[in-house]
């Protein structure tokens, strides 16, 4: 079946299918994260002024790229670019429009695994009884292959095979019947499921308190993050922080945007859907988001707890241990609840991450949906396997860190040039209004010519030169005086040198951590040559479809 006989069944549908996109794992795992870890209140305002500058303008962006594809029949990124740029090596910047999907999605299945055993667990009552290391040492347990003792041999291969294939069957159904119908159901559940946890922690005040943690207070929690602190405004490592959150939640950056865009009607609206969407997505984090994991954690363990031990693993490693002070009932409910929400927000992401593949599949080498919905599956499996096995050694953040993050800037970059400089503002604005249900304010065509790109290139280079510890002033102090600019281990150049673990392998004596860390070396740099090998495949396949399309016009 050709992809150009795709099409959204209704527009409430394809609202919810791009709130889907955006609203993620991220929403609940890593923005009370990124909150706790930049100052809380103090990290609110450049994230909302990074929502206005840069996410809003990327939105529109993409989906005006994705329309305007879309007419001419073009519904991956590649020849989207090659058609707005007039010239052939636009396409090549776009095979990031591909790539970045299939890296993200072959580790974030398996943290969508992770939801779904964890509500087996939940229900199970598998953490009743269990102390606060014991919950900790079992999502440690289930992510060691080897040593698992979680119950179930092999545990997280299994769930991660029956999340990949779930993916797999429901893109397999196509836009309506799969993607579309899988977030009317998923969106309301999760957003209900959201509302639940979320009274909780608005409701749970100081009653968590214990003679462990005596200070123990939800509300201090939600003062912490919701009391802004107006000297961040100054601070360039918050402003990164911001602006990296903006890219994660609304899935920016990556091409599922612009897939989606290209099967809207050519006349129909996108900048009032754009708005929806985005907006959607921030209810959902900001508001559900910042009422749940962070009160909770605070609510019994003390705001000084979160702190010290904000972390992504916190929902896995943390909640259920918090959720077993509710009672057997309420526990197993909360356990359904948490989980149950973080699958469908991770399902209806990880579904828009197939699109990009199986729309090139479709458009450039006329394969079937069912047969590329497949071959996406069986790309993932490969691609995501040494994730699961190697989850200990460092392989699941290498892709993380490549995919999920330094791509999403290259390719926001690139496209808003593209968009505002080689297509034309002109042309850009003229695409995003025709339709349009809202009036668009024009102080946008400035922010999107001028603002966005600066916005963005600032990004690049502060990720490229990140400051030890992101102290800005002390890095800028001495360069001043002649001693030279010290970067972070977590900065692109220092990153790719991978000078954090060659400094962890020099300082370690102990031989079983020096053995363990030069695997984690070996298997960080296999991890590359499988990102790069995976990225040259797809420009490979890009440049066959050129040349085919080329011998078609003659």
């Amino acid at each position: 079946m050709s992809s150009t006989k795709e099409g959204w069944g209704t527009r409430v549908g394809l609202v919810l299918a791009m709130a889907g996109n955006a609203v993620g794992l991220g929403n609940f795992l890593r923005f009370p994260v990124q909150a706790v870890n930049n100052g809380g209140g103090a990290f609110i305002i450049p994230y909302l002024v990074s929502f206005l500058v840069m996410g809003i303008p990327l939105l529109w962006i993409e989906w005006s790229i994705g329309r305007y594809g879309g007419k001419a029949g073009h519904h991956s990124p590649p020849f989207m670019f090659e058609r707005m740029g007039k010239k052939h090596y636009w396409k090549y910047f776009a095979v990031f429009g591909i790539w970045t999907n299939l890296a993200i999605a072959a580790y974030y299945c398996y943290i969508e695994s992770w939801t779904m055993s964890y509500v087996i667990h939940s229900l199970a009552r598998t953490f009743d009884g269990m102390n606060q290391l014991e919950v900790a040492n079992f999502f440690r347990n289930y992510v060691d292959i080897t040593t698992s003792t979680t119950g179930i041999p092999y545990e997280a291969i299994i769930f991660y095979v029956l999340c990949l294939a779930l993916n797999t069957w429901i893109l397999s159904r196509g836009l309506s019947g799969g993607i579309e119908l899988t977030a009317k159901i998923g969106m309301p559940i999760l957003i209900l499921f959201g509302i639940f946890l979320a009274i909780r922690g608005l409701t749970l005040g100081t009653s968590g308190a214990s003679i462990a943690h005596p200070d123990a207070s939800a509300w201090a929690g939600i003062d912490f993050l919701w009391n802004p602190q107006f000297d961040s405004l100054s601070n360039p490592k918050v402003w990164l922080a911001a602006a990296g959150q903006i890219f994660f939640t609304l899935s920016v950056g990556m091409g599922t945007i612009h897939c989606y865009a290209a099967y809207v009607k050519s006349r129909d609206d996108i900048a009032l859907n754009a708005m929806s969407a985005g907006w959607t997505n921030e209810f959902v984090e900001v508001v559900l988001g910042s009422l749940i994991v962070i009160p909770i954690a605070a609510g019994y363990l003390g705001l000084d707890w979160v702190k010290e031990n904000a972390g992504f693993g916190m929902a896995f490693q943390t909640m259920p241990f918090l959720f077993e002070n509710w009672g057997p009932m309420l526990a197993a409910t909360a356990g359904l609840f948490w989980f149950g929400l973080l699958f469908f927000a991770g399902i209806t992401s990880s579904l828009a991450m197939g699109t990009p593949w199986m729309a090139f599949m479709q458009d450039e080498f006329k394969w079937t949906r069912n047969k590329s919905a497949w071959s996406f599956g069986l790309f993932v499996l490969i691609l995501g396997l040494p994730t699961v096995f190697f989850y200990n050694f460092g392989v699941f953040d290498e892709y993380d860190y490549w995919a999920g993050t330094v791509s999403l800037v290259i390719f926001a970059l690139v496209e808003s040039i593209l968009f505002s400089w080689i297509f034309g503002i002109k042309n850009g604005w003229n695409e995003l209004t025709t339709g349009a249900d809202i009036k668009v304010p024009n102080i946008y065509k400035f922010i999107i010519k001028y603002i966005t790109p600066a916005f963005l290139f600032f990004v690049f280079i502060g990720s490229i030169f990140s400051p030890k510890k992101g102290n800005w002033s002390a890095a800028l102090s001495s360069l001043m005086s002649g001693n030279g600019w010290e970067l972070d281990n977590g900065s692109i150049i220092k990153q790719f040198f991978n000078a954090g673990l060659h400094e962890q392998i020099a300082a370690a004596t102990d031989p079983a951590v020096i053995s363990h860390l030069e695997l984690q070396l070996l298997f960080t740099n296999g991890a590359r040559i499988l990102l790069i090998a995976t990225f040259l495949l797809i420009a490979y396949m890009v440049y066959r479809a050129s040349a085919n399309r080329l011998k078609k016009e003659k």
